[in-house]
């Protein structure tokens, strides 16, 4: 998989919130995105996955102006922001309720997801009941559970304790071997530097810099 981004302009009314931002992103890497809130890392993210279309430039994945085409990008799943579920299903019912959609996979692998991000307990509490953590958890698990080819997560450890924190980390070093495409995002640079072969450094909109760590 590739991701290519051509000249990428954002502008809400006048103002200018991503500025002439190109980059390339391939399989096999993690990348991250770092810097301040409202430097524009959210909303680079939401560009490539299809959410918000470019005032200027192109997003091409796979050779497809996703844009250009108005198609999403192929097996690609995000968590962006606040996660948002039904509030009187369960967690476990939450993710049951979105595998349907693409039934590729089954129980079973809903559960394996939830013990991956320490939320097998309390599977069957209704999501009004979950804390911010918890809230968090669900987010990342929907995320991940179907095994994407390429994955988005805007401060995906947000409000989750340090042992759930490692688990992922392992994980998603495993996904990396395994071929896939993992573009994170957070204010945190530590995070990072555990995972990302390449860290964009945002500011105002424009990649300041960038950063080989692997």
């Amino acid at each position: 998989m590739k991701i290519e981004l051509k000249n990428v302009s954002k502008s809400f009314k006048k103002n200018l919130i991503i500025n002439n931002i190109s980059a390339t992103f391939e399989s096999g890497h993690i990348y991250g995105f770092y810097g301040r809130n409202g430097s524009g890392k959210s909303v680079l993210q939401k560009i490539i996955s299809g959410l918000y279309v470019p005032t200027s430039g192109s997003v091409i994945v796979d050779g497809v102006d996703i844009n250009k085409e108005k198609v999403y990008p192929k097996n690609m799943r995000i968590l962006i922001e606040k996660p948002a579920f039904f509030s009187d299903l369960s967690g476990f019912n939450n993710l049951k309720l979105l595998a349907d959609i693409n039934k590729t996979i089954d129980e079973n692998k809903i559960i394996e997801t939830l013990e991956l991000v320490n939320l097998k307990e309390e599977m069957n509490k209704k999501y009004s009941k979950y804390s911010l953590g918890m809230k968090q958890k669900l987010g990342v698990a929907q995320a991940i559970m179907e095994d994407p080819d390429i994955l988005i997560l805007d401060e995906p450890f947000n409000g989750i304790e340090q042992a759930t924190v490692d688990k992922l980390t392992k994980y998603l070093l495993k996904k990396k071997k395994e071929g896939k495409l993992i573009i994170i995002s957070t204010h945190i640079k530590e995070d990072l530097t555990k995972l990302s072969d390449k860290i964009y450094v945002f500011d105002n909109g424009s990649i300041k810099e960038t950063q080989n760590v692997k």
